[in-house]
């Protein structure tokens, strides 16, 4: 089984509109065989991480962009958590600090983007400089544009030096949001996660639809979007597991080479 990936990826120079793309996908299959094939994915995403830690010479980048509830915290649980910890390191960009602000808005990001060897996800990333600050007028629609050259100039900066880009728009529909938040207010084990700020910024849906629609047309040969079919939870974690199997297949990282003879080696 191998899923057409291709399929979910933002074509380069090309206008996006979410309305056309689908939230309750699931590639022809269903709950059972989604799950049980993601478990085969996922061992096979071990050994090549271990691979990439090994060579020491490349690195991933993971982006994952959502809107409340849609799904990012599930993602690196459910397909991070098939790496060795070792290797990964997660970054979550709330509100700047006052030392952050104090800085370009790509400062806080650059020191945290992957050594070689590593995988870093950013949970959130530098996308939500062009999103929530533009949605709440924060910044100029010419600083939108500005930006979203520099993400760009960011981006193909950390790909020449050896940084391969994935970035995930898990895209859940509104009816999906909805139930998953009113989970979140009956169920005692998830009120925790229920903030009534998550209100206020479904009430700005079209305004993000727009803002997302805009961040998207930053997707290129070397760092590209994925606007990942969300509604579905298994499927979700599939198809981000397909994906980062593929890219990580065609880096192909490699076992360093060494001098050592096992046969003359005797351990007692």
């Amino acid at each position: 089984m191998n899923l057409k990936t291709d399929d979910y990826r933002v074509k380069v120079g090309k206008t996006v509109r979410l309305k056309n793309w689908k939230t309750d996908e699931k590639g022809g299959l269903d709950k059972k065989e989604g799950k049980a094939w993601a478990k085969v994915l996922a061992d096979e995403l071990a050994g090549w991480q271990e691979r990439l830690y090994a060579e020491n010479k490349q690195a991933l980048l993971i982006v994952l962009q959502a809107r409340d509830a849609g799904g990012k915290d599930g993602t690196v649980k459910h397909v991070i958590g098939a790496f060795n910890p070792n290797g990964v390191r997660i970054a979550n960009f709330k509100v700047p600090s006052e030392e952050e602000l104090a800085h370009d808005f790509l400062w806080r990001i650059h020191a945290q983007t992957p050594k070689t060897g590593m995988i870093a996800v950013f949970n959130r990333s530098h996308y939500e400089d062009v999103l929530v600050t533009r949605v709440h007028a924060m910044i100029e629609e010419d600083t939108v544009r500005r930006r979203l050259d520099h993400i760009r100039n960011f981006e193909s900066l950390l790909t020449d030096c050896g940084t391969r880009v994935l970035k995930f728009y898990l895209h859940v529909s509104q009816d999906e949001q909805q139930e998953r938040l009113q989970d979140r207010l009956d169920n005692p084990d998830k009120l925790w996660k229920f903030n009534t700020g998550d209100l206020e910024e479904r009430a700005l849906w079209d305004e993000y639809t727009e803002a997302y629609e805009d961040a998207l047309t930053t997707s290129t040969a070397a760092a590209p979007w994925y606007v990942i079919p969300a509604d579905h939870k298994w499927f979700r974690n599939l198809l981000i597991s397909q994906v980062i199997l593929d890219t990580l297949k065609d880096m192909n990282p490699q076992f360093p080479a060494t001098d050592l003879n096992p046969d003359e080696i005797k351990i007692k």
